[in-house]
């Protein structure tokens, strides 16, 4: 990714933005299949409750990250008399990478900076790049050369397989309560104990 956010590969290594440069890094990670919701992607959306859950922060971070913008939901984005935010399946994704790296002491200058090159990057990007940082700024690499070399040059200390992150997000959230942002609509998941209640009362019902 590229100063400007660009997220295509560029002829040298790749730095999310506020970061310099390092050259020879290039993608190297297969992304995983992606959710695999019944209901399109872009007209769902997670309550804070689910997005909390599945990126593992408290309701407090949630709200706080909004307010200030570091990471703000894109499917509901304020919530109105009665309603509440709805975050998309990337906002998830974003903010248990924020998470991480807040927690590996990394910059909150390179945060803001990766966080939003994450929520405008290509969806379907975002599984095959892998996060690497010295505290002060946030590259992508891929392959065990690319490591290397961050590693010799001492800016790679922490690391982030973002499809990895994917995946655990998509497992997390296919156990939670949705919502389609066009009609209003609870989606409960098949499993949920909630469903398998509302189940068993329609069967006892005359």
């Amino acid at each position: 990714m590229t100063g400007d956010g660009d997220s295509r590969a560029v002829g040298g290594s790749t730095a999310l933005p506020g970061a310099a440069p390092l050259p020879g890094l290039r993608q190297s990670v297969a992304p995983p299949a992606g959710p695999r919701e019944e209901t399109p992607r872009e007209r769902l959306g997670y309550p804070g409750p689910s997005a909390c859950a599945a990126a593992g922060i408290t309701y407090r971070q949630l709200d706080y990250w909004a307010r200030t913008g570091l990471v703000q939901p894109e499917v509901r984005p304020a919530p109105g008399q009665g309603g509440q935010r709805l975050y998309s399946f990337r906002d998830v994704l974003v903010l248990k990478i924020v998470k991480r790296l807040l927690d590996a002491g990394v910059s909150l200058q390179a945060i803001r900076a990766t966080a939003e090159a994450l929520r405008t990057a290509e969806l379907g990007t975002l599984a095959q790049m892998t996060l690497m940082s010295d505290g002060a700024a946030v590259y992508r690499c891929g392959s065990p050369d690319e490591l290397a070399e961050l590693l010799r040059g001492g800016r790679g200390v922490f690391g982030i397989a973002v499809g990895a992150v994917w995946s655990d997000v998509e497992t997390a959230l296919a156990q939670l309560h949705a919502e389609r942002a066009d009609t209003g609509e609870r989606v409960v998941p098949p499993q949920h104990p909630e469903d398998e209640l509302a189940r068993r009362r329609a069967r006892v019902r005359p």
